[in-house]
Protein backbone atom coordinates (compact mmCIF):
# COMPACT_ATOMS: atom_id res chain seq x y z
CA UNK A 1 0.00 0.00 0.00
CA UNK A 2 1.50 3.41 -0.91
CA UNK A 3 1.02 5.73 1.65
CA UNK A 4 0.61 9.67 0.29
CA UNK A 5 0.93 13.37 1.36
CA UNK A 6 -1.36 15.68 -0.32
CA UNK A 7 -0.26 18.85 -0.79
CA UNK A 8 -3.44 21.40 -2.27
CA UNK A 9 -6.11 18.81 -1.20
CA UNK A 10 -9.10 21.44 -1.85
CA UNK A 11 -7.97 22.73 -5.10
CA UNK A 12 -8.98 20.62 -8.41
CA UNK A 13 -5.92 18.05 -8.67
CA UNK A 14 -6.40 17.76 -4.89
CA UNK A 15 -10.06 16.92 -4.67
CA UNK A 16 -9.54 14.61 -7.70
CA UNK A 17 -6.56 12.87 -6.30
CA UNK A 18 -8.93 12.02 -3.64
CA UNK A 19 -11.45 10.28 -5.81
CA UNK A 20 -8.78 8.47 -7.04
CA UNK A 21 -8.38 6.82 -3.84
CA UNK A 22 -11.63 6.84 -2.92
CA UNK A 23 -11.67 4.40 -5.70
CA UNK A 24 -8.63 2.27 -4.70
CA UNK A 25 -8.81 2.22 -0.41
CA UNK A 26 -6.70 -1.32 -0.54
CA UNK A 27 -4.28 0.66 -2.68
CA UNK A 28 -3.89 3.99 -0.51
CA UNK A 29 -3.63 5.28 2.38
CA UNK A 30 -3.27 8.50 3.33
CA UNK A 31 -1.04 9.94 6.05
CA UNK A 32 -1.06 14.47 5.19
CA UNK A 33 -3.06 17.08 4.15
CA UNK A 34 -1.90 20.42 2.90
CA UNK A 35 -4.42 23.40 2.32
CA UNK A 36 -4.57 27.22 1.42
CA UNK A 37 -8.00 28.25 1.44
CA UNK A 38 -10.70 26.07 2.19
CA UNK A 39 -10.72 25.01 5.66
CA UNK A 40 -14.39 24.04 5.83
CA UNK A 41 -13.77 21.19 2.81
CA UNK A 42 -10.47 20.62 4.47
CA UNK A 43 -12.44 19.05 7.34
CA UNK A 44 -14.71 17.27 5.54
CA UNK A 45 -12.14 15.26 3.66
CA UNK A 46 -9.89 14.89 7.47
CA UNK A 47 -13.03 12.95 8.48
CA UNK A 48 -12.77 11.15 5.63
CA UNK A 49 -9.33 9.92 4.94
CA UNK A 50 -8.25 10.46 8.59
CA UNK A 51 -4.39 11.82 8.09
CA UNK A 52 -1.81 12.17 10.76
CA UNK A 53 -1.24 15.27 10.04
CA UNK A 54 -2.21 18.43 8.46
CA UNK A 55 -1.36 21.95 7.69
CA UNK A 56 -3.62 25.02 6.96
CA UNK A 57 -2.53 28.32 5.88
CA UNK A 58 -2.27 30.06 9.09
CA UNK A 59 -3.11 30.27 12.65
CA UNK A 60 -6.57 31.75 12.36
CA UNK A 61 -7.09 29.01 10.04
CA UNK A 62 -5.72 26.11 12.20
CA UNK A 63 -7.95 27.23 15.02
CA UNK A 64 -11.13 27.31 12.71
CA UNK A 65 -10.36 23.36 11.51
CA UNK A 66 -10.00 22.91 15.34
CA UNK A 67 -13.56 24.22 16.07
CA UNK A 68 -15.19 22.12 13.28
CA UNK A 69 -13.25 19.00 14.13
CA UNK A 70 -13.19 19.57 18.14
CA UNK A 71 -11.70 16.16 19.33
CA UNK A 72 -11.53 14.46 15.66
CA UNK A 73 -8.65 16.88 14.88
CA UNK A 74 -5.33 15.49 13.64
CA UNK A 75 -1.94 17.12 14.61
CA UNK A 76 -1.93 20.82 13.21
CA UNK A 77 0.85 22.88 11.23
CA UNK A 78 0.19 26.27 9.58
CA UNK A 79 2.15 28.73 6.77
CA UNK A 80 5.26 27.41 4.32
CA UNK A 81 6.66 25.63 7.09
CA UNK A 82 3.76 23.03 7.92
CA UNK A 83 3.27 22.53 4.06
CA UNK A 84 6.94 21.37 4.40
CA UNK A 85 6.79 19.13 7.08
CA UNK A 86 3.49 17.21 5.07
CA UNK A 87 5.67 17.08 2.16
CA UNK A 88 8.57 14.76 4.13
CA UNK A 89 6.32 13.27 6.53
CA UNK A 90 8.25 10.36 7.38
CA UNK A 91 5.14 7.72 6.58
CA UNK A 92 4.81 9.20 3.18
CA UNK A 93 6.23 7.15 0.27
CA UNK A 94 4.68 9.52 -2.35
CA UNK A 95 3.72 13.37 -2.44
CA UNK A 96 1.13 14.81 -4.41
CA UNK A 97 2.53 18.28 -5.33
CA UNK A 98 -0.94 20.14 -6.32
CA UNK A 99 -0.43 23.90 -4.85
CA UNK A 100 -0.82 26.39 -7.46
CA UNK A 101 2.07 29.06 -8.29
CA UNK A 102 5.17 29.26 -6.75
CA UNK A 103 3.97 29.08 -3.39
CA UNK A 104 4.24 25.30 -4.00
CA UNK A 105 7.88 25.01 -5.25
CA UNK A 106 8.96 24.85 -1.64
CA UNK A 107 7.32 22.14 -0.20
CA UNK A 108 7.92 20.42 -3.54
CA UNK A 109 11.54 20.97 -2.94
CA UNK A 110 11.40 19.31 0.78
CA UNK A 111 9.29 15.94 -0.95
CA UNK A 112 12.71 15.54 -3.30
CA UNK A 113 14.89 16.63 0.01
CA UNK A 114 13.30 13.92 2.02
CA UNK A 115 13.63 11.48 -0.98
CA UNK A 116 9.78 11.02 -1.34
CA UNK A 117 8.58 9.89 -4.63
CA UNK A 118 6.52 13.00 -6.06
CA UNK A 119 3.79 12.92 -8.18
CA UNK A 120 3.65 16.59 -9.70
CA UNK A 121 1.34 18.88 -10.66
CA UNK A 122 2.79 21.98 -9.77
CA UNK A 123 3.95 23.14 -12.77
CA UNK A 124 5.84 26.01 -11.78
CA UNK A 125 8.44 24.01 -9.48
CA UNK A 126 10.01 23.39 -12.67
CA UNK A 127 8.99 26.56 -14.93
CA UNK A 128 10.77 28.64 -12.23
CA UNK A 129 13.31 26.27 -11.03
CA UNK A 130 14.10 22.99 -13.00
CA UNK A 131 17.18 23.24 -13.27
CA UNK A 132 18.09 23.07 -9.22
CA UNK A 133 15.10 20.70 -8.88
CA UNK A 134 16.30 18.36 -11.10
CA UNK A 135 19.45 18.12 -10.14
CA UNK A 136 18.40 17.93 -6.56
CA UNK A 137 15.63 14.94 -7.86
CA UNK A 138 19.15 13.04 -9.32
CA UNK A 139 20.96 13.40 -6.34
CA UNK A 140 18.65 12.10 -4.41
CA UNK A 141 17.31 9.53 -6.16
CA UNK A 142 13.79 10.54 -6.47
CA UNK A 143 11.54 10.39 -9.06
CA UNK A 144 9.01 12.93 -10.62
CA UNK A 145 6.10 11.40 -12.33
CA UNK A 146 4.00 14.16 -14.06
CA UNK A 147 0.03 14.36 -13.33
CA UNK A 148 -0.76 17.16 -16.07
CA UNK A 149 -2.23 15.70 -18.50
CA UNK A 150 0.11 16.44 -21.23
CA UNK A 151 3.33 15.75 -19.34
CA UNK A 152 2.24 12.16 -18.39
CA UNK A 153 1.33 11.34 -21.50
CA UNK A 154 4.73 12.25 -22.79
CA UNK A 155 6.16 9.69 -19.68
CA UNK A 156 4.03 7.21 -21.17
CA UNK A 157 5.05 7.80 -24.60
CA UNK A 158 8.53 7.09 -23.62
CA UNK A 159 8.34 4.55 -21.68
CA UNK A 160 10.51 1.47 -23.27
CA UNK A 161 12.18 4.08 -25.70
CA UNK A 162 15.44 5.18 -26.11
CA UNK A 163 16.11 8.72 -25.59
CA UNK A 164 18.66 8.84 -28.69
CA UNK A 165 15.56 8.06 -30.90
CA UNK A 166 13.37 10.71 -29.71
CA UNK A 167 13.15 13.63 -32.72
CA UNK A 168 10.38 16.13 -30.82
CA UNK A 169 7.60 16.37 -27.92
CA UNK A 170 4.54 17.57 -28.98
CA UNK A 171 2.27 19.34 -26.62
CA UNK A 172 -1.63 19.81 -27.92
CA UNK A 173 -3.28 22.46 -26.65
CA UNK A 174 -7.50 22.83 -26.66
CA UNK A 175 -6.79 26.27 -27.75
CA UNK A 176 -9.21 27.23 -24.90
CA UNK A 177 -12.52 29.15 -25.20
CA UNK A 178 -11.15 31.94 -27.64
CA UNK A 179 -9.73 29.51 -30.55
CA UNK A 180 -12.19 30.69 -32.50
CA UNK A 181 -13.06 34.13 -31.61
CA UNK A 182 -12.23 37.36 -33.49
CA UNK A 183 -8.54 38.57 -32.59
CA UNK A 184 -10.20 42.25 -32.85
CA UNK A 185 -12.97 41.14 -29.94
CA UNK A 186 -10.73 40.04 -27.43
CA UNK A 187 -9.96 43.38 -25.93
CA UNK A 188 -13.43 42.88 -24.23
CA UNK A 189 -13.40 39.66 -22.76
CA UNK A 190 -14.88 39.10 -19.56
CA UNK A 191 -13.58 37.36 -16.45
CA UNK A 192 -16.74 35.21 -16.98
CA UNK A 193 -15.79 34.06 -20.09
CA UNK A 194 -12.27 33.46 -19.85
CA UNK A 195 -13.72 31.41 -17.15
CA UNK A 196 -15.59 28.93 -19.52
CA UNK A 197 -13.48 26.46 -20.71
CA UNK A 198 -15.10 23.98 -23.03
CA UNK A 199 -12.93 20.96 -22.19
CA UNK A 200 -11.55 21.23 -18.32
CA UNK A 201 -12.69 21.56 -14.97
CA UNK A 202 -9.78 23.83 -13.33
CA UNK A 203 -9.37 26.54 -10.86
CA UNK A 204 -9.44 30.15 -11.73
CA UNK A 205 -5.94 30.73 -12.13
CA UNK A 206 -4.82 27.99 -14.56
CA UNK A 207 -8.49 27.83 -16.41
CA UNK A 208 -7.22 31.73 -17.53
CA UNK A 209 -3.87 30.54 -18.10
CA UNK A 210 -5.56 28.18 -20.58
CA UNK A 211 -7.23 30.93 -21.99
CA UNK A 212 -4.36 33.21 -23.04
CA UNK A 213 -2.06 29.89 -23.78
CA UNK A 214 0.09 30.59 -21.12
CA UNK A 215 -0.73 27.46 -19.43
CA UNK A 216 0.91 25.59 -22.60
CA UNK A 217 3.84 27.91 -22.29
CA UNK A 218 4.21 26.64 -19.08
CA UNK A 219 3.97 23.43 -19.87
CA UNK A 220 7.12 23.67 -23.25
CA UNK A 221 9.27 24.98 -20.04
CA UNK A 222 8.03 21.85 -17.73
CA UNK A 223 8.83 19.77 -20.46
CA UNK A 224 12.01 20.67 -20.99
CA UNK A 225 13.32 19.84 -17.80
CA UNK A 226 11.10 16.50 -17.25
CA UNK A 227 12.25 15.19 -20.19
CA UNK A 228 15.65 16.95 -20.68
CA UNK A 229 14.86 18.22 -24.03
CA UNK A 230 16.10 21.38 -25.62
CA UNK A 231 13.44 24.00 -26.34
CA UNK A 232 13.45 23.29 -30.02
CA UNK A 233 12.74 19.97 -30.03
CA UNK A 234 9.39 20.72 -27.77
CA UNK A 235 5.98 21.28 -30.20
CA UNK A 236 2.73 22.75 -29.22
CA UNK A 237 -0.20 21.21 -31.65
CA UNK A 238 -3.77 22.78 -30.85
CA UNK A 239 -6.32 20.05 -30.79
CA UNK A 240 -9.72 21.19 -29.00
CA UNK A 241 -11.50 18.11 -28.69
CA UNK A 242 -8.64 16.95 -25.76
CA UNK A 243 -8.59 13.13 -26.68
CA UNK A 244 -4.89 13.56 -27.89
CA UNK A 245 -3.62 14.33 -24.74
CA UNK A 246 0.58 14.41 -26.10
CA UNK A 247 2.67 12.86 -28.74
CA UNK A 248 6.44 12.02 -28.98
CA UNK A 249 8.30 11.54 -32.48
CA UNK A 250 10.92 8.99 -33.01
CA UNK A 251 13.75 9.00 -35.52
CA UNK A 252 11.90 6.31 -37.54
CA UNK A 253 8.78 8.51 -38.26
CA UNK A 254 6.62 6.59 -35.65
CA UNK A 255 4.62 8.86 -33.31
CA UNK A 256 3.48 7.47 -30.03
CA UNK A 257 -0.01 8.90 -28.51
CA UNK A 258 -1.54 8.28 -25.38
CA UNK A 259 -5.55 8.96 -25.58
CA UNK A 260 -8.50 9.22 -23.12
CA UNK A 261 -11.54 11.12 -22.62
CA UNK A 262 -10.69 14.92 -20.40
CA UNK A 263 -10.71 14.23 -16.98
CA UNK A 264 -7.67 14.66 -14.82
CA UNK A 265 -8.24 11.74 -12.53
CA UNK A 266 -6.85 9.44 -15.54
CA UNK A 267 -3.23 10.71 -15.04
CA UNK A 268 -3.68 11.15 -11.17
CA UNK A 269 -4.64 7.64 -11.20
CA UNK A 270 -1.57 6.41 -13.30
CA UNK A 271 1.09 8.71 -11.33
CA UNK A 272 -0.52 7.45 -7.71
CA UNK A 273 -0.11 3.80 -9.32
CA UNK A 274 3.26 3.75 -11.31
CA UNK A 275 3.99 1.46 -13.00
CA UNK A 276 0.90 -0.34 -11.92
CA UNK A 277 -2.40 0.52 -12.67
CA UNK A 278 -5.72 1.14 -11.17
CA UNK A 279 -9.10 2.12 -11.58
CA UNK A 280 -9.53 5.52 -12.10
CA UNK A 281 -13.50 6.02 -12.24
CA UNK A 282 -13.09 7.97 -15.98
CA UNK A 283 -15.70 7.06 -18.70
CA UNK A 284 -14.37 4.73 -21.31
CA UNK A 285 -13.04 6.27 -24.72
CA UNK A 286 -15.47 5.79 -27.60
CA UNK A 287 -13.95 6.65 -30.50
CA UNK A 288 -16.59 5.54 -33.09
CA UNK A 289 -18.77 8.22 -31.02
CA UNK A 290 -15.84 10.68 -31.19
CA UNK A 291 -16.02 10.68 -34.95
CA UNK A 292 -12.77 12.97 -35.83
CA UNK A 293 -10.07 14.66 -34.39
CA UNK A 294 -8.80 17.66 -35.56
CA UNK A 295 -5.08 19.85 -35.29
CA UNK A 296 -4.19 23.32 -35.90
CA UNK A 297 -1.36 25.15 -35.00
CA UNK A 298 -1.64 27.64 -32.86
CA UNK A 299 -2.43 31.23 -33.43
CA UNK A 300 0.78 32.84 -32.05
CA UNK A 301 -0.35 36.18 -33.42
CA UNK A 302 -3.55 36.25 -31.26
CA UNK A 303 -1.88 33.89 -28.31
CA UNK A 304 1.56 35.78 -27.56
CA UNK A 305 1.92 34.44 -24.45
CA UNK A 306 3.53 31.40 -26.01
CA UNK A 307 6.19 32.90 -27.86
CA UNK A 308 6.55 34.72 -24.39
CA UNK A 309 7.56 31.39 -22.64
CA UNK A 310 9.80 29.76 -25.79
CA UNK A 311 11.27 33.77 -25.12
CA UNK A 312 12.03 33.07 -21.26
CA UNK A 313 12.99 29.00 -22.14
CA UNK A 314 15.76 29.98 -24.50
CA UNK A 315 16.85 33.48 -22.31
CA UNK A 316 17.21 31.19 -19.68
CA UNK A 317 18.64 31.01 -16.52
CA UNK A 318 15.98 32.95 -14.43
CA UNK A 319 13.73 34.19 -16.88
CA UNK A 320 11.20 31.71 -16.68
CA UNK A 321 10.81 32.55 -13.06
CA UNK A 322 10.26 36.12 -14.11
CA UNK A 323 7.73 35.35 -16.72
CA UNK A 324 5.88 32.66 -13.99
CA UNK A 325 5.86 35.77 -11.28
CA UNK A 326 4.50 38.22 -13.81
CA UNK A 327 1.92 35.97 -15.15
CA UNK A 328 0.68 35.17 -11.48
CA UNK A 329 -0.09 38.79 -10.86
CA UNK A 330 -1.46 39.11 -13.48
CA UNK A 331 -3.49 37.49 -13.90
CA UNK A 332 -4.83 37.73 -10.33
CA UNK A 333 -5.32 41.34 -11.33
CA UNK A 334 -7.19 40.04 -14.34
CA UNK A 335 -9.70 37.69 -12.17
CA UNK A 336 -10.25 40.95 -9.82
CA UNK A 337 -11.27 42.77 -12.64
CA UNK A 338 -8.87 45.89 -11.89
CA UNK A 339 -7.21 45.10 -15.88
CA UNK A 340 -8.58 43.75 -19.32
CA UNK A 341 -7.86 40.47 -21.16
CA UNK A 342 -5.23 41.93 -23.55
CA UNK A 343 -2.98 43.98 -20.72
CA UNK A 344 -2.10 39.98 -18.96
CA UNK A 345 0.47 39.23 -21.87
CA UNK A 346 1.53 43.30 -22.26
CA UNK A 347 2.08 43.23 -18.24
CA UNK A 348 4.44 39.75 -18.41
CA UNK A 349 6.04 41.09 -21.56
CA UNK A 350 7.19 44.41 -20.16
CA UNK A 351 8.28 43.02 -17.12
CA UNK A 352 10.23 40.88 -19.01
CA UNK A 353 12.22 43.40 -20.83
CA UNK A 354 13.15 44.88 -17.50
CA UNK A 355 15.20 41.81 -16.58
CA UNK A 356 18.60 40.71 -17.09
CA UNK A 357 18.45 36.68 -17.03
CA UNK A 358 21.23 35.00 -14.43
CA UNK A 359 22.32 32.49 -13.07
CA UNK A 360 20.79 30.57 -10.09
CA UNK A 361 22.21 27.84 -7.42
CA UNK A 362 19.89 28.08 -4.67
CA UNK A 363 16.05 28.10 -4.08
CA UNK A 364 17.12 31.46 -2.18
CA UNK A 365 18.24 32.52 -5.52
CA UNK A 366 14.77 31.81 -7.21
CA UNK A 367 12.41 32.87 -4.25
CA UNK A 368 14.54 36.45 -4.60
CA UNK A 369 13.78 36.65 -7.97
CA UNK A 370 10.20 36.00 -7.72
CA UNK A 371 10.04 38.47 -5.03
CA UNK A 372 11.63 41.19 -7.51
CA UNK A 373 9.17 40.47 -10.41
CA UNK A 374 6.45 40.71 -8.56
CA UNK A 375 7.39 43.99 -6.78
CA UNK A 376 8.14 44.92 -10.62
CA UNK A 377 4.52 43.32 -11.74
CA UNK A 378 2.71 45.49 -9.67
CA UNK A 379 4.72 48.58 -10.14
CA UNK A 380 3.53 47.99 -14.02
CA UNK A 381 0.16 47.29 -13.15
CA UNK A 382 -0.19 50.61 -11.60
CA UNK A 383 0.99 52.56 -14.67
CA UNK A 384 -1.73 50.73 -17.02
Amino acid sequence: MKKLSILGSTGSIGQSTLDVVACNRAHFEVVALAEGHDVELLARQVREVQPQLVSVRDADAARRLKELLGSACPELVHGIEGACAVAAHPDATLVVSAIVGAIGIRPTLAAVEAGKTVALANKETLVAAGQLVMARAQAKGVTLIPIDSEHSALFQSLIGHRREDIVRLILTASGGPFRTREASTLSRVTVEEALNHPRWSMGAKITIDSATLMNKGLEVIEARWLFDMPPDAIDVVVHPESIVHSLVEYRDGCVMAEMGVPDMRAPIAYALAYPARVASGVARLDLAKMGQLTFEAPDRAKFPALTLAYDALHAGHTMPAVLNAANEIAVAAFLEKRIGYLAIVEVVRRVMATHDPRPYHTLDDILEVDREARERTRATLNLL
